[in-house]
């Protein structure tokens, strides 16, 4: 659970009585897992340590954002987490797309868009933009596929050609392309 505090004291005071009740229920607080942090943004000034933390797979610390005027400003936001994109990321590595080239490309699409899908949705509900590099990675092991099955990609013009022709004639093909194309 997260649960905002005004002061520090307050916040200690709340750790302790969540504390207690867990207790009651013969749950407890685990050690490494609950801190208090200060949520360091335009508004909340001060040297207090630390300044983010992770939860369901969000880092929340502060980050660049801009107003509703356009106006840049510090805002405590969240994005996807560094431990659940190194996850995603090995999991990715671990389909080997490159070396499935007994499959055509609908057949990569059905087997990796709702995964895709499912990670766009989740993770990208804040700050997409750090999913663009794993999405860009994706479209590497698809071009990687490509130059493999098909020989005469195996120059970078010819596949650049053919990446985008691709993605001119099937823009809806791989779920991920709603948002990165490129690689």
């Amino acid at each position: 659970m997260v649960v905002h505090c005004v002061t520090k004291k307050q916040a200690l005071f709340m750790k302790a009585a969540i504390g207690k009740r867990l207790e009651a229920t013969g749950l407890r607080l685990h050690p490494d897992k609950t801190t208090i942090v200060h949520c360091r943004d335009a508004r909340r000034r001060g040297l207090y340590e630390p300044t983010s933390f992770d939860f369901l797979g969000y880092t929340f610390r502060p980050r660049q954002a801009l107003s509703r005027t356009g106006a840049p400003f510090t805002a405590f936001t969240p994005a996807i987490s560094a431990a659940a994109l190194k996850r995603i990321s090995r999991e990715v590595r671990a389909w080997r797309l490159h070396l499935r080239t007994g499959h055509t490309l609908n057949d990569l699409a059905e087997a990796i868009n709702p995964i895709v899908r499912g990670w766009m949705q989740y993770y990208g509900a804040f700050r997409r933009s750090a999913l663009y590099p794993l999405l860009r990675r994706i479209n590497t092991y698809l071009m990687r596929w490509a130059r493999k099955k098909y020989k005469r990609l195996r120059g970078t013009r010819k596949l650049t050609r053919w990446w985008a022709g691709l993605c001119t004639r099937e823009p809806g093909l791989f779920a991920h392309w709603a948002w990165v194309r490129a690689f």
